[in-house]
């Protein structure tokens, strides 16, 4: 529950930060940072609270499946710091007008 509301407070931070003028690829390349972000959090926090080493072997050895698996969990909970990215860059659009 803590790196969701990080992340939030990330989106909220980088919707008020990401510049106007780059329109949709600023909204873009601020989703995907927070999404790789929260990829590598959840990553190194290991599988349920395990160490990294520990993790790495019920995935059979692969940073591949590993962080596969963790892209998966974050694809899953990425909702609420997408729609506070949205958001926040749709309303200082509508300001902007």
């Amino acid at each position: 529950m803590g790196v969701l509301i990080a992340a939030t407070l990330a989106a909220l931070v980088l919707g008020v930060v990401v510049p106007l003028w780059w329109s949709v690829w600023g909204f873009l390349g601020a989703a995907a940072l927070l999404f790789v972000a929260q990829v590598l959090v959840n990553a190194a926090g290991g599988y349920a609270g395990s160490p990294l080493s520990e993790s790495l072997l019920l995935f059979g050895g692969s940073w591949v499946s590993y962080l596969g698996f963790n892209a998966q969990i974050t694809y899953r909970a990425f909702a609420l710091p997408l729609l506070v990215l949205g958001a926040v860059i749709i309303w200082r659009q509508r300001r902007a007008l």
